[in-house]
């Protein structure tokens, strides 16, 4: 156990699992060891995370733009469809998030020559400088949050994670088997 770790008090779910405990002996309060614990590391990550990408001009929101169109490989150019769809970037607001990108000169929007209703939004060379540069500060950022933990740590907690968003993607579907099931009856 690393110095780090050795006088650690309870962080603060371990309270909160103990007054439930106390107020309601009953419940099986497990869920919140994982999940509470889960979202507050979230909480603590998406501060630090925001604080850094604003010191460098950009929204979180733009950043995710320019990390897809860089992930794209050249020419660095992605539909608002395609940008939607890469896993980071809600539809809804990817029009205004271009528009922004746009304005500061970190990408352009250019009509396919074969198909004028396709229109793509591609990196500038500053865009890809920037890109470029606030993504390894960004790695560096989220070094320092995981450094009190072991490579080994680290290694498992990313195959935890994995494992619990699939676990949280199934129960959707668990959930609505019967539903689906139950519809099918009545129908039938």
């Amino acid at each position: 156990m690393t110095q780090r770790r050795a006088g650690r008090r309870p962080d603060a779910v371990a309270g909160i699992v103990e007054d439930w405990a106390r107020e309601r002996p009953g419940l099986d309060t497990a869920p919140l060891e994982v999940l509470a614990r889960l979202h507050r590391a979230y909480l603590q990550y998406h501060s630090r995370l925001t604080a850094q990408i604003e010191r460098h001009g950009l929204s979180v929101a733009g950043f995710d733009v320019l990390t897809a169109l860089r992930r794209s490989g050249a020419p660095y150019r992605l539909t608002a469809g395609q940008l939607a769809a890469s896993g980071l970037i809600s539809s809804a607001g990817v029009t205004l998030r271009l528009d922004r990108l746009e304005k500061d000169g970190l990408l352009v929007r250019e009509r396919d020559a074969e198909d004028r209703r396709v229109v793509y939004s591609r990196l500038t060379e500053a865009g890809l400088r920037k890109v470029d540069e606030v993504f390894g500060a960004h790695l560096e950022n989220e070094r320092r949050m995981l450094g009190g933990l072991s490579p080994a740590e680290r290694r498992q907690l990313a195959r935890l994670l994995s494992s619990l968003e699939r676990s949280i993607v199934e129960s959707d579907e668990a959930e609505a088997a019967p539903e689906a099931e139950a519809r099918r009856a009545e129908a039938g």
